[in-house]
């Protein structure tokens, strides 16, 4: 009797709410590191796959700081819902895609979910702290009014596989922002089925678009993408580093990197204003005052 042949699933690009496959047809292995079989095929995005994203992701700006705080705020919560219903799937694909213990994996996902919870509460609460009303000569209101700063693109780090994924998007979701995510290129799984949880959610499409695939492929040209308005580095190599502070320049594009001792468990550095702060512009207004 001959062996069955198992079928690996494909995954494909998350783009504007929707699985597309790559333009570009390639595609690449994803294997467990601790047995070092093949889990899954996984989608090897290209740079018309990235300028896509860009476009879907406008739309999606557009839509999601265009709803309330308020509403933002129950979609995040409902996020965190899902994400609570499949929290064993997470932590078996985390545990699969990385060289972690069972208890470290429990961990990593609990964490992920409860740093959701906290940035959907601080959504409609983070504007009147950092927003303000300024002394200014007599006759004239001025307020400084928080705006989101558009898309964000998103370059995750390889060594934890969820963790840093969830803490990141709630950043940048939180103030009204839209965003593109390059995924750990080491462990794409737990990135690709939190795609799946984003189809089912609330969430306008294109605010969250995930790419899987190379670094070195993809970074280039999200980092000098004119459409993109701030970069969130979140990995450790020094070279790349460099090369997309320079890409930045060009358009004076915001950046953000993290910092070598970062501690993705610690709320006090992950779970602040000063995170959310990163990512919005402060608009001045004057009004004049009436008799």
């Amino acid at each position: 009797m001959s062996t069955r042949l198992e079928i690996p699933k494909m995954y494909k690009l998350f783009i504007g709410g929707k699985f597309t496959r790559t333009e570009s047809e390639r595609y690449l292995d994803a294997i467990n590191p601790k047995t070092k079989e093949k889990i899954c095929n996984i989608s090897r995005a290209s740079r018309k796959d990235l300028r896509n994203a860009v476009v879907v992701a406008k739309a999606g700006f557009n839509d999601w700081s265009g709803k309330t705080a308020y509403e933002r705020g129950q979609i995040m919560y409902r996020l965190a819902e899902m994400l609570e219903g499949r929290k064993d799937q997470f932590i078996d694909e985390v545990y699969i895609s990385t060289k972690q213990s069972k208890a470290e994996c429990i961990k990593e996902v609990h964490k992920a979910i409860d740093r959701v919870i906290y940035y959907a509460g601080f959504c409609d609460k983070w504007m009147q702290l950092v927003g303000t009303v300024n002394p200014v000569q007599a006759g004239y209101f001025n307020f400084s009014v928080p705006e989101p700063t558009g898309l964000v693109g998103i370059i995750l780090p390889d060594d934890l596989s969820f963790l840093p994924l969830i803490s990141r998007v709630a950043v940048a979701l939180t103030s009204g922002n839209s965003c593109i995510i390059l995924a750990n290129e080491n462990s794409p799984l737990p990135s690709l089925s939190f795609s799946e949880v984003i189809a089912t959610s609330d969430f306008p499409a294109g605010v969250i678009n995930i790419l899987t695939g190379q670094k070195k492929e993809v970074v280039p040209h999200l980092a000098g993408h004119f459409e993109i308005s701030a970069i969130d580095f979140c990995d450790e190599n020094a070279e790349l580093k460099k090369s997309v502070m320079e890409l930045c320049a060009n358009n004076v594009k915001r950046f953000h990197s993290l910092s070598k001792d970062w501690n993705w468990y610690s709320d006090e550095i992950n779970e602040n204003l000063k995170e959310i702060e990163k990512f919005i512009e402060i608009k001045t207004v004057w009004h004049t005052m009436g008799n």
